[in-house]
Formats: structure tokens, sequence, C-alpha cells
């Protein structure tokens, strides 16, 4: 495989937005990386390309902690926004009823999805006297200014402002569909901090009740919880401008000139059946409905499975191969049945490679397929337990393989089995392990066959029968 090539590479490469190519990345502290990734903002439910982060980086984390020992990983929940504001409204609630809501139902699809918890998941409604603070030391140093109520930064103020996105004024200014409003003073400036009416939810502040902008709320968090400099910033493709450049820009500023990232990621779009996901088209998918069909294991070994950088399409066919891949790796868990993994056998070192060469989960992928074949072939009981235990260990790193074979093939949907339940599937596997045992192969065929209608695969090998979802 291609990842050879990297297996004697002495550092973990990652590619930065902001420079525009693969850097080798070594923490700025050898004992702690520091990762911050934008989170959702909570007024619904969440469509499957918001999980395409939290997947992604997740991911890495894992890979961070083999390299290096402690990642400081932290997630933000947005609770203060203007759609959280207008579903409080329409239902006549506080917003807390909103965001609590959907933060517990976020909550629940990672779990499904295999995403481990953050070592901090900060919330704007718990850092208003942070982003109040970082406010008034940008207005101090000449970088922002307050005017009727409200407070800007002035872009101009920081020279380097479009680095990231690597846009002309006049490209970010259409790109970011800025309001051109008569006191600022420069079209470009962005909001720090508006003012709430009565009717909005609103906190005081030296220039009025009011609420925070968007942009300033992750500047804030991140450094409450990370510092100053943090080592990795990540997040979608969209956020790149203008969300990160404003981030880079505040931070920077309030921080006299230090960096605020030292890199930039930046995750590809979600795609359904080659169409971008739209409303108004009627394809976008929720993560609560489509665990209701499928294993969230499946969701995410389909996220996983394009480059993190590159659009990815999502298509039925698209996680029906998710699901058999699964199949393959599960059934050759199963087939080497009680053996029990070497002790100290990790990963392949290529597996390892390919993760760390900018999270190449494709290869890695590949190679983690190359140890199904190796299982499949192996015949004695010391090659069984190296392969086990290295498919568990790159089974970890992906966040794949956390159930045991038995319990993964006994969670089959039942538009995907005929209504059929693993019980009831055990029962008929039963019969026709009798039916052959007498040697009736016409009832053996029988119930093979009533089982194949319904979407159940029953092999024999031997080790005897083994059945699995088609």
């Amino acid at each position: 495989m291609l990842a050879r090539f990297f297996a004697n590479a002495t550092t973990m490469q990652l590619y930065n937005t902001l420079n525009g190519r693969k850097e080798a990345f070594v923490p700025q502290n050898p004992d702690r990386v520091t990762m911050y990734v934008c989170g959702p903002t909570v007024y619904s439910y969440a469509h499957i390309g918001n999980y395409r982060p939290p997947v992604v980086f997740d991911t890495l984390a894992r890979v961070l902690r083999r390299r290096f020992g402690r990642v400081d990983y932290a997630r933000n929940i947005t609770d203060i926004d203007d759609k959280i504001n207008a579903a409080a409204a329409k239902e006549g609630v506080d917003i807390s009823v909103i965001t609590d809501r959907y933060t517990a139902a976020y909550h629940a699809d990672l779990q499904s999805l295999g995403v481990e918890p953050t070592t901090h998941e900060p919330r704007v409604t718990k850092h208003l006297p942070q982003i109040i603070s970082m406010i008034e030391s940008l207005i101090a140093a000449g970088h922002a200014y307050a005017a009727e109520g409200h407070v800007l930064f002035n872009v101009p103020s920081y020279p380097d402002y479009g680095k990231l996105s690597k846009r002309d004024t006049r490209e970010m200014l259409a790109g970011a569909r800025v309001e051109v409003a008569p006191y600022k003073k420069d079209a470009g400036d962005f909001v720090l901090w508006k003012p709430s009416p009565p009717e909005l939810p609103g906190w005081d502040s030296p220039w009025g009740r009011g609420r925070p902008g968007w942009h300033i709320e992750c500047s804030a968090m991140s450094e409450a919880v990370l510092g100053e400099t943090i080592d990795i910033h990540g997040g979608g493709h969209d956020l790149i401008f203008p969300h990160h450049e404003n981030e880079i820009a505040q931070s920077t500023c309030a921080h006299g000139g230090k960096t605020y990232a030292r890199f930039w990621m930046h995750n590809g779009f979600v795609n359904v059946n080659h169409e971008k996901m739209s409303k108004s088209i009627g394809n976008v998918l929720l993560v609560k409905d489509l665990l209701q069909a499928l294993p969230g294991e499946v969701i995410r070994l389909v996220l996983l499975t394009g480059h993190y950088r590159q659009p990815l399409d999502w298509t039925d066919e698209v996680a029906s191969d998710a699901r058999k891949k699964l199949d393959r790796v599960y059934g050759a868990l199963r087939d080497l049945g009680d053996i029990k993994p070497a002790e100290g056998v990790t990963a392949p070192e290529a597996f390892i490679a390919a993760l760390e060469d900018d999270l190449n989960t494709p290869m890695a992928l590949a190679e983690l397929f190359d140890l199904v074949r190796a299982a499949n072939k192996a015949e004695n009981d010391a090659d069984k337990a190296r392969i086990k235990a290295q498919l568990l260990d790159a089974g970890h790193l992906l966040g794949l393989l956390q159930q045991t074979p038995a319990e993964w093939f006994a969670t089959a949907s039942p538009s995907s089995a005929g209504g059929i339940t693993p019980d009831e599937i055990e029962a008929l596997v039963a019969a026709r392990l009798t039916a052959r045992t007498n040697k009736n192969w016409a009832e053996s065929d029988r119930i093979r066959d009533e089982l194949k209608a319904k979407g159940v695969l029953v092999e024999d090998s031997k080790d005897g029968q083994r059945w699995r979802m088609l």
C-alpha cells in the first residue's frame, strides 16, 4: 500500500489552511495538544453535514492522543443566536428550553456515532464575562469602537485580515453579505456586540443591554478553556470566511499580536445524491432519522470513507456499501472466535502512518481491509491473536468496532431484514442446523432461502453456521 511509503516518517503531517500546504505538526507544548472545533448552534436537530466535523476531529483527537498523550479538545455549544430566539418565540418558551432540548439531541447523536466527549464544551451563555472583557480589550487597543449601542471590530486596523481566506476586500465583503450601516467606520467592520430590544434576550454590558456577535464568542471561549495560542483550530470549510477570518483578527489583536491558532483545518461539505443539502429541495438528512435505519457505525464509516478535506457524497448506495464493509470486518473478528488478542500489539505501522499523513482515512481503511484479508487466511493461533489485536486497535483509532460481532450482527433494522427480529433469525438458523444434522437438505435449503428473502444471508464454514444482513 502507498501508506508504507510514509511508514518511516518522523513527524505527523497536517494540512494547514492558513499556509495552503501540509506541514509537520509538533505541539507548542510537548505534553499537551490544544484543539478547538466550532460546534453547533442548538436551535433544531442537526443534519448529516453537521456531524462531519465532530467525527473527523474525534478521529484526529484519537490519533493525537496516540502520538502525544494529552489532548485538550474543546468543541463549543452556541446557545445565543437569532435562530434560537425565533424558535423560542414560536413556542413561547425561554431560550434555555430550546437550547437544552437540542443540545441533548446532539449529544445523543454523537454517542450513536461513537464520538467521544471532548475535554471542554464551553457554552456562550456561560462565558459572557469573558466575551465582554475581550471586547473591552479590543476597544482599548484601538481595534474596536462603540456606536449606537453596537460595538464593531475595525477591519482596517488589522493589516493581515484576509490571509486565511485569501480573498481581497471586495470579495470578502460580497461573501459576507455585510450590513452597510451608517454607524460603521468601514463597510467591512463586523459586530462584536449588538443591542437587544426588550422582547429579546439580553445581558448587561458597558454598552447597554445586548448580546454578543457570533464571531467573538469562539475567540473568547477558546481563550477561556485553552489559552491565548492553540495548536489546532478546526471546522467546516464554510467557516473559513467570515467566521474564522474574524476570529483570527479578534484574537490576534486582543492578545497583542500573538498567534491565535498555529494550524487551521477544514473539512469538506457533505452533499446528498450529488446535490447540496437544501430545505427547498427537501434533501436535508437528519442524523436522528438516519439512525432509525442505520447503525451509528455505518454513518461514521461513511463520513470517514472520503478524505476529510474533500467533499463527500451521501447516497443510499454508499451507506449500503459501508454496512457491507463493516459486515466483513466484524465477520473476520467473529471467525477469530475466542482467540485472545495478543498483548502489547497495536495497529500496523502503515495504518498509523496513513492517519498521521493528514488524517488519510481512505488509506487507513485500505490497510484495515488488508488486515481483514490476513485474518481470513490466518491458520495458527499466534497469527490470529496478533491480527485480532491489530484489528481492534485500528478500529479504536477510527472509532469503529466498538461492539462484539454478536451485537453487530443482531443490529438489523426492520426495513433491511423484512421485519424479522434477531431472536427469530437465531431460531431459524438453529432449525436449519437441525435439518442439516438430520441430512434433510431440502428443509435446510428452504430455511436458507426464507432467511435470504428476509435480507439475512446464512453462510456455512468450518466453524459452523453464521449469518449476516444482506
